[in-house]
Formats: structure tokens, sequence, C-alpha cells
């Protein structure tokens, strides 16, 4: 599995994460903007709690345990 911290950006870490229902941690720089599990993923966006979030512009960060 992924430790705590990780950061994830491959389509397979997605879709671990979102059959897994382990939660991410989402950034936008060194700023947290939200944590939830993943509800969809495709090439570009990671919808979580309803938002979508572009994959080129936010970090994604594996929080297991959550």
């Amino acid at each position: 599995m992924y430790m705590n911290g990780q950061m994830i950006f491959d389509d397979r870490h997605f879709l671990d994460h979102m059959c897994s229902e382990v939660p991410v941690q989402i950034y936008i720089g060194r700023r947290h903007s939200d944590i939830g599990f993943i509800e969809y993923y495709g090439k570009e966006f990671v919808q979580v709690n309803n938002i979508f979030y572009n994959r080129k512009q936010f970090t994604f960060i594996s929080r297991p345990g959550y």
C-alpha cells in the first residue's frame, strides 16, 4: 500500500486510492486545499468532495488511516 505522506501522481495511484477508499490530501503549492476520497479521476482532473482538481495544478498526497 502507500505510505502516509506519499505523493500520488500516476493513474494507477489514483485508481488504487479510489477503489480502496484511501483518503488523499490536496495541496496547491504548500497550502492545504482539501482532503477526502477520490470520486473520479481522468487524464486531467481528479474529483474529491464534488470538486474537480487539475492534476497539473494541484499536488495529491496519500493519507491512509485519516
